[in-house]
């Protein structure tokens, strides 16, 4: 084994990340603190490198992590191999709720309102206006 390599390098949680080992001639597997173990596959029909498919776990904190992989009976590490990135949540206080919230609903609802009944005097004004 030679190399290990990781796409994308930085990945969110419940991604999905491809990890290819060169030198890894019958497949093997990789395994990470960000990742449970995954088999690795040939990719090609010289036998000279292999692939897996990790899903990062969801629960994982933001950071870089190594990855170790493990082929013919060989053992090797990439430190910092990719970094697992985690968004701020957004809402009020950090909160996590989607959607329309009930005041956003009645703020929405009084513009509606409004509206219309400003068109309808509008409306009733130019109808009953003087006609020459």
């Amino acid at each position: 084994m030679r190399n290990i390599v990781a796409l994308p390098g930085a990945i969110a949680r419940g991604g999905q990340l491809s990890v290819a080992v060169e030198g890894c001639r019958n497949g093997g597997v990789v395994e990470s603190r960000a990742f449970p173990r995954t088999p690795l596959r040939p990719v090609n029909a010289f036998g000279e490198r292999a692939r897996g498919i990790a899903t990062v776990r969801e629960n994982i904190h933001p950071g870089t992590y190594a990855i170790r992989a493990e082929c013919d009976g060989r053992r090797l590490v990439r430190p910092g191999a990719f970094t697992v990135v985690g968004g701020v949540r957004g809402g009020v206080g950090g909160g996590t709720v989607t959607g329309a919230a009930p005041a956003d609903m009645a703020i929405g609802g009084g513009l509606l309102a409004a509206g219309t009944v400003g068109g309808g005097v509008f409306w009733l004004r130019r109808r009953t206006g003087k006609r020459v």
